[in-house]
């Protein structure tokens, strides 16, 4: 299930599209977060790389305890 909003963006809708992954990173639910990703994701952090949604939600388990202050902040910028 795809959630709105859709391509083309308009500035507004970029803007939404942003916020909505901003807030779900700081959410700090890395089952809530992974869902956001295709079962086939791959990803690399820094030496690490990660294949799937239960690697990139351990992955986030793991980051989010030794990192309690991180927040990401997401811009429109293009």
């Amino acid at each position: 299930m795809r959630k709105l909003p859709l391509p083309p963006f308009s500035l507004d809708t970029a803007i939404q599209k942003a916020r909505m992954a901003e807030d779900a990173w700081n959410s700090r639910d890395p089952a809530k977060v992974a869902l956001a990703y295709s079962e086939d994701s791959r990803w690399r952090n820094r030496s690490e790389f990660l294949e799937g949604r239960s690697e990139i939600e351990a992955f986030l388990t793991r980051k989010w305890a030794k990192e309690r202050k991180y927040r990401l902040i997401k811009e429109v910028w293009a």
